[in-house]
């Protein structure tokens, strides 16, 4: 039997990763109450405005998180299909929480590990924080974005979940992607799950979803690199998942 996530497991581990990021904003808000004591009482209740506005957004974001990362079925992965008896590779950026439920949902996986974190690029202390939490898995390989050690047409299943846009630059995910198609058999599949800067992440995440990139990013790199996308799979309204094929098939 699979391993369950703990209750509120997703969004504790935004809190415990991020919490710094809370802390500033309760300084903040701390500030704006000992500004508004000094002004005029028309002016102080537009600075208890701007103090509710940042709370409610601090709580509209964790409760969307809840819903995403706990209450979803997210982490049922329904888009990857059946593993089992599959070759697949799991493509992490320092932070790996789906290989242990991989291989207990699917027991005759054969499943590979690459981590192409690098410290001097990914410098986010939320990274940092999460890899102390969550070591990697016993066999995890050391991979370059443009360099996957692996030979040609290796896999039957690419799977990078939440992790290819950690390549902040356009060039390297084209070049990532291109990696990916290359160690996936002919009639193999490289399969993207991520958020997107789009409506509903930036009603959830405010500002924070320009870490994401849009829809059109994403499919001007999958054909830059020759990937060809079968469908779309919406995990949830603020998740997509990718299903791309070579263009060769």
């Amino acid at each position: 039997m699979v391993n369950k996530r703990k209750r509120f497991q997703g969004v504790s581990n935004i809190i415990l990763f991020n919490w710094h990021k809370y802390v500033i904003a309760l300084i903040f808000c701390i500030i704006l109450t000992i500004l508004a004591s000094f002004l005029a009482p028309e002016h102080r209740s537009m600075i208890f405005c701007l103090i509710g506005l940042a709370i409610v957004g601090m709580l509209v974001s964790l409760f969307i998180s809840f819903y995403v990362y706990d209450l979803s079925n997210l982490y049922e992965f329904h888009p990857l299909g059946n593993l089992n008896q599959k070759k697949v590779l799991n493509i992490n950026a320092g932070f790996d929480e789906v290989s242990q439920i991989l291989t207990e949902k699917f027991s005759m996986i054969d499943l590979k590990i690459c981590d192409f974190y690098d410290p001097n690029e990914h410098t986010e202390v939320s990274i940092k924080r999460a890899r102390q939490k969550y070591p990697a898995m016993p066999g995890t390989i050391l991979a370059k974005t443009n360099n996957i050690p692996f030979p040609d047409q290796t896999f039957d299943k690419v799977i990078c979940i939440f992790s290819a846009h950690e390549i902040r630059n356009m060039n390297q995910r084209i070049e990532f992607l291109n990696e990916l198609k290359r160690v996936i058999r002919i009639s193999g599949e490289v399969i993207i799950t991520e958020h997107l800067r789009d409506i509903p992440n930036f009603l959830a995440y405010n500002i924070g979803f320009l870490h994401f990139y849009s829809k059109n990013s994403w499919f001007n790199c999958f054909h830059k690199a020759g990937l060809f996308l079968e469908r779309e799979v919406k995990v949830n309204p603020f998740i997509s998942t990718f299903i791309l094929r070579s263009n060769g098939k």
